[in-house]
């Protein structure tokens, strides 16, 4: 092997599969060198788990799989899973002392389908190595990546995930292990989900690219739910190449595991990346851009619009009249499924059951009571108040008419134009503990993600520049239904003009 494994974390997915197709780095000698990177940079607690047994065990099959020239597209790369996604070799804790130590008896479909592949599926995986799992917010819930209870590796307690750019600020969240991950060179790709906007917010706060695909397009079996009509799983990497590779190797139907993915079939989302975008229509919704949003994040914003216009694009001011309803709206109907979907863990079949109960009603107030972290009984009581009798046509029914109304806003927004661009989020990335008594604060925060996510659209965050201490600023790209293809060639184009997406945090 001639490649200096001291080069390996500086390239990206694309060119770290070639190189391992043509034999110039083994797929051991990789995962031993991004494994190293981990435990020397323990102190960003990105990471919760590693086996470093299970890693190279699937190293070595693919270096067996490329001798033989039977290997997946993306055998041997090393990837990092969110920790949100059921995984047999490593925790799956979803970042909360309800599942503190669980681990799964079989694998998401999205680690299956990165990895080696799912079983009696005569499609092959990706052939990715998993690398180790990264934190998140506690079940997903949180923009910050400050409410995991599960100890990142080398801590004795749980940890807010730091933001490589600074160490004294948030990576954002729920996806913010993934995003730091990959921003400091830890792993060259990671899973990610987004609900509300989990995958684009903390690219953006971490200067990397991520993609939220339509809903329905990543199945969902494996995924430890959270808002189910929500949820979606999308790749995290440092390009718009690279999460076109992780992406076509994600999606596809998954109809007898996850009843809402959508049959339609897989494609190859790098298609179309070098195509022309002269004459591309890219929508600004004025919403966006109005009071709020703070100035270094909308002159940076403002710097890529204009690369786009360089490139040949057209701007076009659109409306999305109903973007500040997306708040109440989304914080109204995610409860209601979360509180849904978290009754299940009650301490009776699996999860934590306390220690001291005198019978079953107290075993479950109590477990549930010391399992779950305070944002997650937040959500769980708000949800259950909506869906209560009384008030269940006032909140959750009107919530999700005006839903459809969001969607309806993006449908004629489309007719005037092929994407939509704008701001991933108000501010870039705050001091850890700046608003973490303010869930609030925390939830405006999201205001420019919620729409797409709550239309069911795909979103993606592309690096655009820096801000305020020098601190990534990202630019949104939304795109109608099953349009991921356009999305991606849209970044790619603006990507081969500017470096942003390659730029790396100092000591990384």
């Amino acid at each position: 092997m001639s490649l200096l494994t001291t080069e390996l974390h500086d390239l990206s997915v694309a060119a770290l599969a070639q190189h391992l197709r043509e034999r110039k780095v083994s797929a051991v000698e990789t995962a031993q060198h991004f494994l190293i990177r981990v435990k020397a940079n323990e102190s960003l607690a990105a990471f919760v788990d590693l086996n470093e047994d299970a890693t190279l065990a699937q190293a070595r099959a693919a270096d067996q799989a490329l001798a033989a020239g039977a290997a997946g597209p993306l055998a041997g790369v090393p990837i990092a899973h969110k920790d949100i996604f059921v995984t047999r070799d490593f925790v799956a804790t979803a970042g909360s002392r309800m599942l503190a130590g669980y681990r799964s008896p079989f694998d998401a479909t999205v680690v299956q389908r990165l990895g080696q592949g799912v079983a009696g599926n005569a499609t092959p995986g990706a052939g990715m190595v998993t690398l180790g799992k990264v934190s998140c917010d506690e079940f997903a819930m949180g923009s910050a990546n400050e409410k995991s209870a599960t100890p990142p590796l080398g801590h004795t307690s749980p940890a807010p995930v730091r933001n490589p750019w600074d160490a004294s600020r948030i990576p954002g969240g729920s996806s913010g292990g993934s995003a730091a991950a990959v921003a400091a060179r830890l792993a060259p790709a990671a899973s990610g989900t987004d609900t509300g906007g989990s995958i684009r917010q903390p690219a953006s706060f971490c200067g990397i690219t991520g993609i939220k695909p339509t809903y329905g397009r990543a199945s969902r079996y494996g995924m430890i739910a959270y808002a189910s009509s929500l949820d979606q799983a999308g790749p995290m990497a440092r390009s718009a190449e690279d999460c076109a590779l992780l992406l076509s190797a994600m999606c596809g139907p998954d109809l007898d595991r996850d009843s809402t993915s959508l049959d339609v079939p897989a494609e190859d989302f790098s298609r179309s990346l070098n195509d022309s975008i002269s004459g591309l229509r890219i929508g600004i919704p004025q919403e966006f851009f109005g009071e709020g949003l703070a100035p270094d994040v909308r002159a940076a914003v403002d710097a890529a619009l204009k690369e786009y216009e360089k490139l040949g694009a057209k701007l076009v001011p659109i409306s999305l009249p109903r973007t500040e309803l997306s708040i109440p709206v989304y914080y109204i109907i995610a409860p209601a499924e979360a509180s849904s979907n978290l009754s299940r863990f009650d301490g009776v079949k699996f999860g934590h059951r306390a220690a001291d109960y005198t019978d079953l009603v107290s075993m479950y107030k109590k477990s549930r009571a010391e399992g779950f972290g305070d944002e997650v009984k937040r959500r769980i009581m708000v949800g259950a108040y909506v869906l209560s009798h009384g008030y269940y046509d006032a909140y959750y029914l009107q919530a999700q008419k005006i839903r459809r109304m969001i969607a309806d806003d993006f449908q004629n927004a489309f007719k005037q134009c092929d994407v939509i661009a704008g701001p991933v989020a108000p501010t870039v990335a705050w001091k850890i503990g700046e608003k973490a008594d303010d869930p609030v604060a925390n939830y405006l925060a999201d205001i420019f993600t919620l729409p797409a996510s709550l239309a069911g659209l795909p979103g993606m965050s592309v690096p655009a520049g820096f801000g305020a201490g020098g601190m990534p600023v990202g630019l949104q790209l939304i795109g109608n239904y099953l349009q991921e293809a356009k999305l991606l060639n849209v970044a790619h184009r603006l990507q081969q003009v500017t470096d942003f997406h390659v730029q790396t945090p100092a000591g990384f």
